[in-house]
This record gives structure tokens, sequence and C-alpha cells, in this order.
């Protein structure tokens, strides 16, 4: 039996090297589209800024559909043997190496420390950013791409040799597959309650039944936890605003100022770096002295403030500026994951990472309509009045959507287990 943190060792190391290989060519994607599709030197080419949305859409629209699928496929088959899948095909879809991921971390790490394991993740996929953003910095365009395949294969051999399915093997497999018996009813339940909350009384039912199909999973959760479905909106316009950011921000920076594929990948260096440092040290900390729901909204509101002063930036160094802001926008998933995944037993958490993933994905499939031919037009000479930065704004308005949102979501004190309610009987246990 491995406790702990320290237990996620080979999951924190499958993350690293699939957010390398996937970090390492964000900072060459946008030259290369703009080299493919766009004629002279006119660097608010409105087509790169189309295609980049449509692409958007078309990998969002893959993930809203599979992503619930595949999280109640690793409730019953297993995190491992689903996790095979997109290590060997990163394109199917996007994302699920991080759904799979927190869910992995949601059933084995329990308790208050289950927020710094998810902050401790996402720190992991920053640095593994930083790593890939440095080496995309000095390699070249096509053997960037090479060294992301051999990063991708790497991570899956890691994975299927060295991942366990539970890091510790004398857990209940019924409780583990939501599966039990009746006479073990009082006993399962009295164990999903007894583990403690920062912010929020858990509601810890069994919601889900084999037979539903995942839509079905999603709405009865939804309908017996008002702070799941509250998470659930926050995850919204939280993803409506990164699709945004991913849709319009490089772009803004490369029309506005002039950046090019070396000034993108400093910019992401210093971002990952502040990242890194704050989901490491910081957002253990911060969630352990104000809670969850007050770091989700700290989070939030520090977005807002990031995007509305790019917005409107004014010389090449207000976007390094801001990156004093960028921790905000990385709190927010690890607090969302963390409230979330109380609110369901062990059994239950890929489901539950499964659904919050589609969400994420539906934010990202619709942004793109939105912000890239708000985007284009802005940057192009016909824009109704000039304002490069009028998207930027747009996006963080839906951060403050979102902040306004996790202020509802409110701070329960734990209840002594003796005084819990059943939610399933109605009864005290």
């Amino acid at each position: 039996m491995e406790d702990g943190i320290g237990g996620l060792r080979h999951m924190l190391a499958t993350v690293f090297l699939s957010a390398f290989a996937g970090f390492m060519v964000v900072p060459v994607i946008t030259d290369v589209t703009v080299a493919a599709v766009c004629s002279g030197p006119d660097d608010s080419c409105s087509l790169a800024v189309y295609l980049t949305g449509f692409q958007q859409v078309a990998i969002g629209m893959g993930t809203m559909i599979m992503m619930p699928v595949i999280g109640n496929l690793s409730d019953r088959y297993g995190i491992k043997t689903i996790l095979t899948l997109p290590m060997c095909l990163s394109i199917v879809p996007p994302g699920t190496v991080d759904c799979l991921a927190y869910a992995y971390v949601a059933v084995n790490i329990h308790g208050s420390t289950r927020i710094s394991a998810f902050g401790i993740l996402a720190g992991i996929k920053t640095i593994a950013g930083l790593f890939g953003t440095l080496v995309a910095r000095f390699l070249p365009i096509a053997l960037t791409f090479q060294v992301s395949a051999i990063s991708f294969f790497v991570g899956l051999v890691y994975m299927r040799v060295f991942l366990k399915e539970k890091l510790n093997d004398d857990e209940d497999d019924d409780l583990h597959h939501g599966t039990y018996h009746q006479e073990d009813h009082d006993s399962i339940n009295t164990t999903m309650l007894a583990e403690p909350i920062l912010n929020d009384r858990p509601i810890k039912t069994q919601v889900f039944h084999k037979k539903y199909s995942s839509l079905k999973d999603m709405i009865s959760l939804m309908k017996t936890s008002t702070i799941f479905f509250q998470a659930l909106v926050v995850t919204f316009f939280s993803s409506f605003s990164d699709s945004g950011m991913e849709s319009a921000f490089l772009y803004f920076l490369k029309a506005r100022f002039g950046f090019d594929k070396k000034q993108f990948a400093d910019l992401l260096l210093l971002i990952t770096i502040v990242g890194s440092i704050s989901q490491l040290f910081v957002l253990p900390r911060f969630a352990s002295a104000i809670g969850e729901c007050k770091l989700l909204s700290t989070g939030l509101f520090m977005e807002f403030i990031n995007m509305a002063i790019v917005s409107i930036s004014w010389a090449p160094w207000v976007p390094y500026l801001t990156t004093v802001f960028v921790p905000g926008a990385l709190f927010v998933m690890p607090s969302v994951c963390g409230i979330a995944s109380r609110q369901v037993g062990p059994g239950e958490q890929g489901k539950v990472q499964g659904c919050i993933s589609g969400v994420r994905s539906f934010g990202k499939v619709v942004a793109p309509f939105v912000f890239s031919p708000l985007t284009a037009l802005f940057l192009s000479k016909n824009a109704p009045f000039y304002f490069p930065g009028f998207s930027l704004l747009c996006i963080s308005l839906s951060s403050l959507i979102g902040f306004f949102q996790s202020l509802l979501i409110k701070d329960v004190p734990t209840p002594p287990l003796n005084k819990a309610i059943n939610k399933t009987s109605g009864e005290e246990v």
C-alpha cells in the first residue's frame, strides 16, 4: 500500500510526459498556421483565426461527447485500462489524460489532502508546459513535432509498466466500482460521510446506476447536488474564457505588437514559471487557509483582472506584467474538481470528472463561434471602432460572470459524523 501524495508519482510522471508533448507545439502552431494559410506579411490574417476556431470546435465537440462516456468506462473497467487509448492516440480526444488523472487522484487521495493533490497535479502539468515551451524555443519547427510524438510514446510505455490501478489494494472492490450489497448499506454510507470537506456538506450518495447513460448520469447528479450544478456553471464560464483566450490572445499579440515564435515562447515560459510555483506551493496553503470556494472565487476574479488589463495593452511589456495574475486562472479547475469530487463516493469519480470535462468541452465548443469572428473583426481594418483587444475584454467579462456564480457556492461546515444525514435513506447515521 502506498499512502499519501507520494503514491501518485507514477501518475504525475505520466501527466508530465503527456503535457510536455502537448505544450511543446503551442508556441509554434500560430506561426505554422499563419504561414500555411496567409499570404504576404499581414499578421492579422482572418483566415488563420477562423481556422483555429474551427479546430477548437471540432476538438470540443468530440471531447464533449466522449468525456462523460470515458469517465463512466473508467469507473467500470479501471482508469489504467481506459487511459491507454488516449496515450496511444492523443487526439482521441484531447483532455482525456487530464480527466482520468483527476479521477485517479479523487479515488486514491481522501480528506483535506485531496485539494493539495489536485494542485500538485495541475502544477506538474504547468511545469511540463515550462519544459515543453523551453524546448520549443530552441528546436526547429519540424523537429518539434517529432519530439512531441516521442514524448507521448514514452509516456504510454511508462504508464503501462509502472502505474497501479489503485494505490490502496485493500479497498473494497465493490465500493470502487460503485456497487455494494444491501447489508453493507449503512457502513458504506458512514464511510462516505466521514470524509472531511473544506467548504460544503458532502453528498455521497449512489446517484448513478449501471444501466444509465452518461447523459442521465450527469442529469441525475445535478438534480441530487446543488453544489455540483453550481460548480458546472462555473466550469462552463471558465472554459468559455479559456477557449476564447486560445482563439484570441496570441493572434492579438501578433497583430498588435508583431510577436513571433520566440516572443510567444518567452511569454509562455514566464506564465508557466509563475503558474507552476503558485500551483505547487501557493495553492495548497491557500486552500487550507481560506477553503476551496473562496480560492475558486479569488482565482476567477484574478482571471478577470488579467484579461481586462491585457485587452487595453499599450506596450509590448504589458502582457508580461500581467503574468502576476496568472495564478488566478490556475486555481480554478483544481478548486472545482475538489468541490465536485466530494459529492460522490470513490466508485463514481470517473463519472464526475467526465461530467466536468464534458462541460469544459461544451464551453470550448461555444467560445470559438463568439470569439473567432470577434477577434478577426477587431484585428482587421474593417473594425467598427479601434479596439484591437475588444474580444479579450469580452473574455474578461465571462470570467466575471463565473466569479459571481462562484459566490453562490456557500461554505457549509462539515457536520459531525453522528449527525450526518444519509441522503439515500433520509435517516441520521
